[in-house]
């Protein structure tokens, strides 16, 4: 039988960099959601004031081994 996989869109943002803005994705789906085998970004973006970069954007999708096996 084939490997089954599950995969959740999640969203993050920060002021500060991209790297922060994953992580706080990351950080809020270890609240509830268990056995994340690997996340791609999807996509990244910005939010601007004038030339200064208000917030960073991004969105990842994540790959989970489904609980039931």
């Amino acid at each position: 039988m084939g490997e089954r996989a599950e995969i959740v869109e999640l969203v993050g943002s920060s002021t500060e960099s991209w790297e922060d803005a994953v992580q706080n994705a990351m950080d809020a789906a270890d609240e509830t959601i268990e056995h994340v085998s690997g996340v791609e970004i999807e996509s990244k973006l910005t939010d601007h004031e004038g030339r200064e970069t208000e917030r960073y954007v991004v969105t990842l999708e994540a790959s989970l081994v489904p609980s039931d096996r």
